[in-house]
This record gives C-alpha cells, structure tokens and sequence, in this order.
C-alpha cells in the first residue's frame, strides 16, 4: 500500500469515526501489517488519509463478509500490493480465498465420481478453470449427495445451472473489471460472491414459490399480491424474459 504524500490526512480518531471501525481494531490491523501505517506526526500519533480508509473499508469486507482469517486476508491485501500479480490472478485470489471447504470424505468413490462429473462440465463447455479449482470440490458434495438420495433427476439441471450461471459470472466480472483500481476490484469479488449468493439463493426462492403457486394452484385462487404485473400470468413453463422481449416489439395502443 503506497502512501499519497499529498493527500489530506487525518488521525486516527477520525479515522476510526470515517470507517465506523474501532481505534483498538484499527491498531490491531496496523500491528498484523493489514493496514500501512500512517505518516508520523510526534511522538505517538500518525496521519491517515483516505487511501488507508478505503483499506480499511476492504479489511474488513475480507474479514466480516469474506469470513476470512486474518493470514488469509493478509494473502489477499499481499496480492493487492504486488504488481506483478495479474487482474485475472489477482480476482483469482480473492475468489479462492472466500471459497467453501469440501464436508465430505474426498477418499470416497462416489464423491470422486461426482467431481469428475462436475470437471467434465466445466470441460465440455470450455470453461479455463484448473483442475484443483475449490468450487470442484464443493460441487462435488452436493452433487454426491443427491447421487445418493437418488435425485438424479435434480442431476440433470446441471448443465441448465451452467448456462444461467455463465450469463452472470460474465456480468459480475465485466462490472468488477470496470472498476479499475486493484482495491475496488477485489473489494467487488468479495462482495458479489458472498452477499451476492445470498441474494441469488434468495431471488430463487421467491422465484420457487412463484412456479409452485401457478402449477399447485387453481388460477382463480391465486393469492392477491397487490402491485403485480397481470401481463406476466403465462402458463407454467413459458419463458417471462421471452414474453417482455415481445411485447418491446409491439406497437404502443
């Protein structure tokens, strides 16, 4: 983290005002070497600017969003600093860092089998993703344990998954990419993968109860949702996308 000799500087009071961070969490990150430490004024006392707020700001997207350790943030925040890392490894960096853990046995033939399905996905769609990609091993619990509950049927979405998920991780890249600035890039990664997720697990849900109520319930008892757009009651199945895209096509009455 290089220091703007020019720029207004604050102490840490302030500092610890500006980020709603603590003075002894700031020191602590100063001590561990995740934040720079500010331009000595006297004995005792340092000026910030706002280069070390926005580090700030990151720490603790890595750390209380991200749920990384300190070490692992500190690998993360050491990327940054290197310019020598490229975008795409540094992204990588930061991806990696906030991946889930494989739960289950990674010795056991089904779950090496279900990896091996999920790689091969990845393969026939062409996707540049090393072999010893985290998120292999994450899938490759899920799809384990569908295998054994017999949801083959689930399975079969996978390639369904793939193409929705394409669509938006090149969205969500293209944005992160725009940013420019290696702070606000990884700073991007981190918060579109973790609240992102839950926003997407979120939006699917909505979307579920949405699906069941038109196929289980009988359309004249559908519930009464007050603001909802009656051109979109299409029969199960039919695209909403496909039924906005047309109607942009038609002239105004």
């Amino acid at each position: 983290m290089t220091r703007d000799q020019g720029a207004p500087s604050v102490r840490i009071a302030e500092l610890s005002s500006r980020s709603g961070i603590s003075i002894p969490s700031i020191k602590f990150y100063l001590r561990e070497g995740l934040l720079a430490p500010g331009e000595a004024t006297g004995r005792n006392q340092a000026a910030y600017t706002d280069e070390h707020l926005h580090r700030l700001r990151l720490i603790r997207a890595l750390i209380d969003v991200g749920g990384l350790s300190i070490a692992a943030a500190r690998d993360v925040l050491a990327a940054i600093d290197e310019p020598d890392v490229t975008g795409h490894e540094l992204l990588g960096a930061a991806s990696y860092a906030v991946a889930g853990s494989p739960r289950r046995d990674p010795d056991s033939p089904a779950w090496q089998a279900a990896r091996a399905e999920v790689v091969e996905l990845a393969r026939r769609r062409g996707w540049l993703v090393p072999d010893h990609a985290p998120q292999f091993d994450v899938a490759a619990d899920a799809v384990a344990a569908l295998r054994t509950l017999g949801q083959d049927d689930i399975v079969a979405m996978l390639p369904r998954y793939a193409d929705t998920m394409e669509q938006i991780a090149g969205q969500e890249v293209d944005l992160v990419v725009a940013r420019g600035e290696r702070m606000r890039m990884v700073e991007g990664v981190v918060t579109s993968t973790v609240l992102g997720e839950i926003v997407l697990n979120a939006l699917r849900r909505l979307a579920q109860e949405d699906a069941s109520a038109r196929r289980l319930i009988p359309r004249d008892e559908w519930p009464q949702v007050p603001g909802r757009d009656p051109g979109c009651d299409l029969p199960p199945g039919t695209s909403k996308a496909a039924k906005v895209a047309g109607s942009a096509d038609r002239p105004p009455r």
